[in-house]
């Protein structure tokens, strides 16, 4: 098992992230969404490495086989943690593609550090530019109810979250006891306290200003049209709208969960995105 000191906690003792390594040839950075861990990208990472790239892909803290501090769940230590892996690693000509949560980390990522070490981003089924002020209908009413059910009983939580990540899911390419073992490794591995408080952390952030960040990249904004979680009209149009350059992807019938339910599409525009990027204009991120 691969492990990362990136910080100290409070106590002195250190924080650490797993990550795997694997591949040769263009780099690429899988950032995961809530509340899973990287083995959400099972499929893309190796599609990936087959593809012809290298792909690390790592757990949060709070997730997964990482260490589970009792603080730092807010975007700037999450992006932090990202920042420090990338140094370790002397990852240079990154593409970096973060799911949900993790596409607003990538954003973030890139406005908090100037876009340093990266090349082209990736943004799927993002929750940019922002989630508080959706209406009733699958939005940040959606994640306050998530954020209670975690406190409560965050195992009792995964099921009602799962149909709304899979929505439509029977008729996807995705078996059912895929999407299960998703769903359950997410709620095993993750604290409480990090599922409780990263979800927070996107109801309260608004991204709109992270976005001109992304602009002087190739961009590709992947996102399913009857996403219930991040809709479609609230985050998926907005955030190609603020990326005017960008490769722009909807997926017609998908759910938030696409990288489960239509895994093949996914890694197939992620190959050719990565290998052939669209030329770019240089834009000037104002003040």
């Amino acid at each position: 098992m691969t492990m990362l000191t990136v910080e100290k906690d409070s106590l002195d003792r250190p924080v650490e992230l797993h990550y795997e390594d694997i591949g040769y040839g263009p780099t690429v950075v899988l950032v995961h969404g809530w509340p899973f861990d990287h083995g959400m990208w099972e499929s893309q990472r190796y599609a990936l490495a087959n593809g012809g790239c290298r792909v690390v892909a790592y757990d949060q803290r709070g997730f997964g086989r990482s260490s589970k501090p009792a603080e730092g769940y807010h975007y700037n230590r999450l992006t932090d943690d990202l920042r420090a892996l990338l140094d370790a690693l002397d990852l240079q000509d990154v593409a970096l593609v973060g799911f949900s949560m993790g596409a607003g980390q990538v954003v973030h990522y890139m406005s908090r550090n100037l876009g340093q070490r990266v090349r082209q981003v990736a943004l799927v089924s993002s929750v940019t530019p922002s989630l508080p002020g959706h209406d009733s209908a699958g939005d940040s009413g959606f994640f306050q109810t998530m954020v209670a059910g975690a406190r409560a009983d965050r195992l009792a939580c995964i099921e009602p979250l799962a149909r709304q990540m899979f929505a439509g899911a029977q008729y996807s390419g995705a078996s059912d006891a895929t999407l299960e073992w998703m769903m359950k490794s997410a709620a095993f591995s993750a604290s409480s306290k990090a599922m409780v408080d990263t979800a927070l952390a996107m109801l309260e952030t608004d991204l709109t200003g992270a976005m001109k960040a992304v602009a002087n990249v190739p961009s590709l904004v992947i996102h399913g049209t009857e996403d219930r979680i991040a809709p479609f009209a609230s985050n998926g149009l907005p955030t190609a709208g603020m990326l005017p350059d960008c490769t722009f992807k909807p997926y017609e019938g998908a759910p938030h969960g696409l990288f489960a339910t239509h895994a093949g599409q996914l890694s197939e525009d992620l190959l050719k995105f990565i290998h052939n990027p669209p030329t770019y204009v240089l834009r000037s991120t104002g003040t």
